[in-house]
């Protein structure tokens, strides 16, 4: 049975000393990477499970990583988390790692967990979600030296964040989606976002209009911009009420939307639209919810975005000062920031 599997025979099984098997669980950065792999096959298969609470005395080292989950909301962007979460915990996996999970209200409420999970459970490490301006986490981190990565630009202190950080180009996104629009034919480009001051919310709105602006000169420039705007709380009937608007006041030929959810709402103003031609919509952030409704969206690569986690977080653990430490120019290391590029998805809605 597999709770009977010893170390010395995961050591027999693939051809290693058991103290490289030790290294591969316990200290995998002194592992050559052709070897930790093909322990950790031979782990899997065997099903060997090693002692936590001792490798934990051994070490000084819980191998958890502690992450925040959000309410899923309207079920809809709740699913984006979920996906990011579900590479995180695969991918902390093959690094020897489990993702330990917390609830919180508010960022104080955060870091009081934070507090109670250190003299508990003492995860080696910490993935920020849902970063915003003037973010409090981040500074309490610092000024502990806690290991962290933000999946999430530090959206106050760009480019001078001294915490390494992984995030999608949300702006490169609603840039693409505008210029397949634009490409389409259309001219008259709306766009549905979410109130100012979200750093989120802003980085698409400035993809769109920089687009926009730049490449759709019959739009007459700001003056149209301004009229083809409206900024929404999330959700599927504001985005429907804003499109409603839009449609009546603007007389858009498309929509481009902060979310799918907003976009699901404006796709069903769309429909019900009498016009010359349909009016096409995109979303973003390509949900189960998209594909089953047939509406164009901008993917995150989100598994991707997962990976990058937990390498940035392997690095910080492994050497914790060359991830603050700025370079020749007194910048920080370019090495502990990731922006992946998203890519459009198209479907029938454009």
């Amino acid at each position: 049975m597999a709770d009977k599997v010893t170390i010395t025979d995961v050591a027999r099984a693939a051809g290693v000393s058991r103290q490289t098997v030790s290294n591969t669980l316990n200290s995998p950065e002194v592992v050559r990477e052709e070897t930790r792999r093909h322990v950790l096959e031979v782990i899997e298969r065997l099903g060997y499970r090693a002692n936590q609470a001792a490798r934990q005395m051994r070490t000084g080292r819980s191998r958890l990583i502690a992450i925040r989950i959000d309410p899923g909301g309207d079920g809809i962007s709740g699913s984006v988390l979920d996906r990011f979460l579900h590479g995180l915990t695969e991918t902390a996996a093959h690094e020897g790692y489990r993702v330990l999970l917390y609830t919180a209200a508010d960022d104080r409420a955060e870091i009081a967990t934070y507090e109670d999970l250190l003299g508990s459970y003492k995860p080696d490490a910490f993935v920020l979600t849902a970063t915003h301006h003037d973010d409090i986490r981040t500074s309490w981190l610092l000024e502990r030296g806690l290991p962290f990565v933000a999946f999430g630009r530090p959206w106050s202190h760009l480019p001078d964040a001294r915490h390494p950080w992984v995030d999608v180009d949300g702006a490169s996104g609603t840039e693409a989606a505008t210029r397949h629009l634009l490409a389409a034919g259309h001219r008259r480009i709306g766009f549905i976002g979410w109130p100012s001051g979200s750093g989120v919310g802003d980085d698409r709105r400035a993809g769109w209009a920089r687009t926009f602006t730049a490449l759709g000169s019959e739009t007459g420039g700001a003056g149209d911009l301004d009229a083809l705007l409206r900024s929404v709380e999330d959700g599927i009937e504001s985005g429907e009420s804003a499109a409603r608007d839009l449609l009546r006041t603007a007389a858009p030929t498309a929509l481009v939307c902060a979310s799918d959810s907003l976009a699901l709402g404006a796709l069903q103003a769309a429909r019900s639209h009498e016009g010359e031609r349909p009016v096409a919509v995109i979303g973003f952030d390509d949900t189960p919810a998209a594909t089953a409704a047939g509406l164009t969206s901008v993917h995150q690569p989100l598994a991707e975005a997962a990976a990058a986690c937990v390498d940035l977080l392997a690095r910080a653990l492994e050497n914790p000062d060359a991830m603050r430490s700025p370079d020749a120019e007194g910048s920080p290391s370019e090495q502990a920031h990731v922006l992946l590029p998203p890519s459009l998805t198209i479907r029938q809605s454009a």
